[in-house]
């Protein structure tokens, strides 16, 4: 075991194992002195969100960012997920290069040898990410557009409104929060009385269009 750790065709394996150790003691050590690493690393990559917002407007992705999405690296804590990359590329490139000794009598070039670790340690590491994400607790937040109010139906609460007189409706958000909003018709002839559930159809500065909802099934 000692001669397939320490031989420099396996050089990669060993160091991804020795630097997982490292960082394994470092945060220890750090989250018994009331700090850690762990923050540090997931402020240095971008904030990848699982979830599709269908309302927000297209946003460019990086090629960065999508494949941290595709590891699911805001499922879990990015140090995690590295320990576990290292871990498992240690390992898989071990054990491929102990299997290669078995069947041919010698190791595989640690650079061929590395290539099969790395394309089997992405597969386990999204695996583990997935899975594991499942069982931890995730911050959601429900702060989102105004935007997104558009196409949402709302109730007027205070007052009358008309074009240039807006009066006052509630609605809630996709996460049951309540928003008081200013809302005048979109039709100049039409007047929206207190009580009416109306259909938001434009937002134009702090104010926002509607028309009366005709359609109970789109009411919460």
């Amino acid at each position: 075991m000692v001669k397939l750790i320490l031989h420099p065709a396996n050089l990669p394996f060993t160091v991804a194992l020795g630097v997982m150790l490292c960082i394994s003691v470092m945060e220890g050590v750090g989250t018994l002195l009331g700090f850690g690493i762990s923050d540090l690393i997931d402020s240095l990559f971008p904030d990848v969100d699982a979830t599709v917002d269908i309302d927000a407007p297209d946003v460019a992705e990086s090629g960065l960012t999508r494949f941290l999405g595709w590891l699911q690296i805001r499922g879990v804590p990015f140090l995690i997920l590295l320990v576990v990359s290292l871990t498992s590329f240690g390992l898989l490139g071990l054990g491929i290069q102990s299997a290669a000794e078995t069947l041919t009598g010698g190791y595989l070039p640690s650079a061929l040898a590395a290539v099969g670790a790395l394309l089997m340690t992405l597969p386990v590491v999204k695996v583990f990410g997935r899975t594991c994400a499942r069982f931890l607790p995730r911050d959601e937040t429900e702060v989102i557009s105004e935007k997104s109010y558009i196409g949402k139906v709302a109730r007027i609460t205070l007052g009358r409104a008309e074009v240039s007189s807006p009066a006052q409706a509630k609605l809630k958000d996709r996460y049951g929060t309540t928003h008081y909003i200013m809302v005048e018709p979109d039709e100049e002839s039409q007047v929206l009385e207190q009580g009416d559930a109306v259909l938001i159809v434009e937002q134009k500065g702090a104010v926002f269009r509607a028309i009366l909802n005709t359609c109970e099934e789109l009411e919460d």
